[in-house]
C-alpha cells in the first residue's frame, strides 16, 4: 500500500496601505532659508568661536586676505609706469649696489658668469642622469614640459633688454647671443632638480641647489640679465611642471596596467 503525500500551498495576500504625506510649504520653506530653497546659507551659523577659530587656526589664509586687501590700494591708486619710461623693477632697486659693483669690474662679471654657466650644467647633468642612469624620467619630462611652455611664451611675448644689462660671452646660454627674457629656465632648471632630489631624499644636495639657485637669481639681478617677474615665474614654473610630469608618469602607469588587464583577461 503506497502513502501519498498531499503538499499544500498557502498564499498570503498582503494589503499595502497608502500613505498620504503632507503637502510640502514651499513658501515657508523658502521664507526659512532666506530665498534660497534647500539649504541654509553657512555663515549664519557661524558663531563668535568659529570667527576667532579662523583667526588662530588658519592664520596664513588670514594673512592673504589681508595681502588682497593691501594690494587692492596699492594697485588702485599707483601711477602707472608711461612707456616712454623703462619698467620699475624692486629687484634692480634691492641690487644697485651689485649692479654698480659689476658694471665697474668686468672680470667679476665673467667669473660670476662663468660660475652660473657650471651652475647651469650641473643641474643639466643630474637630470639626465636621473633619466639615463637611474631610469627615472620625470625630472626630464618636467624640463621638457617646461623649456617648451617657456619658447612659447618667451616668443609670444618679447620683453625688451632691461637698461644696464650686463652681458658675458661666458654666461648661459654660451656667446652672447639673444635669449627670452620670460621666464627664468635658469632658476626653473634648478627647482626641478632639487624636486628630485628631495623624492629621492637627497637632502645636502637639495638644499645646495637651493642656495645656489637663490644666488644665481641674485646675480641675475644684479647683471639685468632677468626681471623680477621672470625669476618668480620661473619658480613657479618648476613646481608646476613637475606637478605635471608627476601626473603624466602616473597616466601611463594606469595605461600600462590597463593595458596588462586585458592581455591577461
Amino acid at each position: 500500500m503506497n502513502n501519498s503525500a498531499a503538499t499544500t500551498t498557502t498564499t498570503t495576500t498582503y494589503n499595502r496601505k497608502k500613505i498620504k504625506l503632507p503637502p510640502v510649504d514651499t513658501v515657508n520653506k523658502i521664507a526659512n532659508t532666506n530665498g534660497v530653497s534647500g539649504f541654509e546659507p553657512s555663515f549664519l551659523k557661524w558663531t563668535v568661536h568659529d570667527v576667532l577659530n579662523v583667526a588662530t587656526r588658519h592664520w596664513l589664509p588670514c594673512l592673504f586676505a589681508l595681502g588682497l586687501l593691501f594690494f587692492m590700494g596699492v594697485e588702485y591708486t599707483l601711477n602707472m609706469i608711461p612707456a616712454s619710461s623703462p619698467p620699475f623693477d624692486l629687484g634692480f632697486v634691492a641690487t644697485k649696489r651689485l649692479h654698480q659693483l659689476l658694471s665697474s669690474s668686468p672680470e667679476l662679471n665673467t667669473l660670476l658668469a662663468a660660475l652660473n654657466t657650471v651652475f647651469v650644467g650641473m643641474q643639466t647633468a643630474y637630470i639626465m642622469w636621473t633619466w639615463l642612469i637611474e631610469g627615472r624620467p620625470r625630472a626630464t619630462i618636467s624640463a621638457l614640459f617646461m623649456f617648451t611652455c617657456r619658447g612659447i611664451l618667451g616668443y609670444s611675448t618679447q620683453l625688451p633688454v632691461p637698461e644696464g644689462f650686463l652681458g658675458s660671452g661666458v654666461d648661459f646660454p654660451v656667446g652672447n647671443v639673444s635669449f627670452f627674457l620670460f621666464f627664468s629656465g635658469h632658476v626653473a632648471g634648478s627647482v626641478i632638480a632639487s624636486l628630485d632630489m628631495r623624492r629621492m631624499e637627497r637632502w645636502e644636495l637639495a638644499w645646495t641647489f637651493d642656495v645656489l639657485n637663490v644666488l644665481q637669481a641674485v646675480r641675475l639681478l644684479g647683471t639685468r640679465g632677468h626681471y623680477t617677474i621672470d625669476l618668480a615665474a620661473g619658480l613657479g614654473a618648476g613646481f608646476l611642471f613637475d606637478s605635471l610630469a608627476g601626473k603624466y608618469e602616473a597616466s601611463k602607469r594606469k595605461e600600462a596596467i590597463a593595458t596588462a588587464k586585458e592581455a591577461f583577461m
